[in-house]
């Protein structure tokens, strides 16, 4: 049985953020949706304010330095991802928005995407349909229909906004695991791995 592996990109400013904390929920949800389909998962998180310089010296060079190289062929590698967003003036945040410009063309091409933010208010909560999900069909990525947005009221304890964030939650990575498990794992492609024989290149 083949390994799904999911991704999840955090783009909070703070450490610890509600950001990270949704992003690992969700990664969880996602994983365990996963198993509960009969197909192993493992999942990893990343926070992009670990990478804020290299990402703004690759927007400004086109040339990925220290360990950013290795986050964007994990980013390619995955099966899936889990994004995050912080929301500032109705909009994700300037960090969220560089990372994914300095990606490759197609790189999300197919890929599935559960795309989510967190704000302090439930008025932002918008933002996910006109901001985060059209950029990412833009970038041709497939986005699962549950976009999931917790305001800081729904972290309380008890009360409805935190049983709907958490039934938000599980939809969203029931849906995320039904569109991984029904593709093949994904094979990034190697332009090196098959190299053209030197005598071929010579015959022309």
């Amino acid at each position: 049985m083949s390994t799904r592996h999911l991704v999840g990109i955090s783009a909070g400013m703070g450490q610890p953020s509600a950001t990270r904390l949704l992003t690992d929920r969700l990664l969880e949800a996602a994983s365990r949706a996963l198993g509960e389909r009969g197909v192993a998962a493992e999942a990893s998180a990343v926070e992009l304010r670990d990478h804020a310089h290299d990402i703004t010296n690759a927007l400004l060079t086109a040339v990925p330095t220290g360990g950013l190289r290795a986050l964007i062929d994990e980013v390619a590698d995955a099966d899936g991802l889990v994004v995050v967003s912080p929301i500032f003036n109705a909009s994700y945040s300037g960090l969220f928005k560089m990372f994914f410009d300095i990606l490759e063309p197609d790189i999300l091409a197919g890929k599935p995407v559960l795309v989510a933010a967190t704000g302090g208010t439930p008025r932002h909560s918008l933002a996910l349909e006109h901001a985060l999900r059209p950029m990412f069909s833009h970038l041709r990525a497939v986005t699962v229909p549950t976009a999931v947005y917790a305001a800081t009221e729904d972290w309380g304890a008890g009360g409805t906004g935190a049983e709907d964030l958490v039934h938000r939650i599980a939809r969203a990575g029931g849906e995320l695991a039904e569109l991984v498990a029904a593709r093949e794992p994904a094979r990034r492609f190697d332009p090196y791995a098959e190299p053209v024989p030197f005598e071929r290149l010579l015959a022309g």
